[in-house]
């Protein structure tokens, strides 16, 4: 039960996140995408820029924030699935000249709207 409640929280975060990416002038061009067994929650494009978000929420109570649940073991998990994106689908797409990975953090409240914390270019490739 504590699983579904997660993964529908989970859910509305990347909705959240969705609309947005779509808000600053981004088209949302796949959620949730599969590379293997790793897992995209966001592909978004913009011109010739290609963003890969990682969204990341957090309820009230939570012990930690949402940008400290990523990892260095998440970091290197994000940074090979966006490899594998560009393997398997962006290098096909002849106007896409640039990948970023981005982070959508999302804090919610009972009394207030959810706070979204944008991080542009997050995770690079040099993540000492």
């Amino acid at each position: 039960m504590v699983e579904i409640h997660r993964t529908a929280i989970g859910r509305g975060a990347e909705a959240l996140a969705s609309d947005h990416v779509a808000a600053d002038g981004f088209r949302v061009l796949w959620r949730n995408v599969r590379i293997g067994p790793l897992e995209i929650d966001l592909v978004a494009k913009k011109d010739n820029l290609v963003i890969i978000v990682e969204v990341r929420s957090r309820g009230p109570g939570a012990l930690e924030g949402p940008l400290a649940s990523i990892t260095w073991k998440k970091r290197r998990l994000l940074l090979r699935a966006a490899r594998g994106l560009w393997r398997g689908r962006l290098k096909k797409m002849p106007d896409v000249q640039r990948v970023r990975i981005d982070v959508i953090a999302i804090t919610s409240s009972p009394t207030e709207p959810p706070r979204i914390e944008w991080i542009r270019g997050a995770i690079t490739e040099d993540t000492r």
